[in-house]
């Protein structure tokens, strides 16, 4: 067990701290998915939360930490404007991205070939970075705005739970 010095240390990393939060937050938000779904506790797929964890904590954090790290580095301000604007930056790059990495990502974690892959690409990431678009310029405007940088990548984690919700409900459905 990690004593408090030793936690209060880690905490201190924000690359650590995200990490920590994502290995929590998306396997939990895919066994809601799962819930939403009508599986039961002795049917959820857990193997599938495992790969929601992993997936949240070594690819999801470290690459919004280092988005944040650079945004912040090239926009330091912390007003509203430069937060529209790192928040519409954010949708012309990151959100592609991230969008395009989960859906083909966890797909080659399913399973599936490279071709399945990105046919399943081409078929759900229109629609879901569509929703994006209306959920995460309000968020990230609010975290570039208001929140020190240090404490960014958590807070788009726990603003994240529902989104990756609705990612794991993409991510389910048949890609016909």
């Amino acid at each position: 067990m990690l004593t408090r010095l030793r936690m209060s240390k880690l905490l201190r990393y924000p690359l650590l701290r995200g990490m920590m939060t994502y290995t929590v937050l998306w396997p939990t938000a895919n066994l809601v998915q799962q819930r939403l779904e009508g599986k039961h506790f002795d049917s959820f797929d857990y193997k599938q939360c495992v790969h929601y964890g992993l997936y949240g904590a070594f690819y999801v954090a470290p690459t919004l930490y280092g988005w944040v790290r650079i945004s912040s580095i090239m926009w330091p301000s912390m007003n509203l404007k430069t937060a529209l604007f790192k928040a519409a930056i954010e949708q012309a790059t990151y959100g592609p991205f991230a969008g395009v990495s989960f859906l083909y990502i966890m797909s080659l974690i399913e399973g599936k070939t490279s071709q399945e892959a990105a046919l399943e690409v081409k078929n759900k990431f229109p629609q879901t970075y569509a929703v994006g678009l209306a959920v995460w310029p309000i968020v990230q405007t609010i975290n570039f705005a208001f929140i020190h940088e240090r404490n960014r990548v958590p807070f788009v984690a726990a603003c994240s739970f529902l989104w990756t919700v609705f990612l794991a409900s993409v991510k389910r459905k048949d890609s016909a």
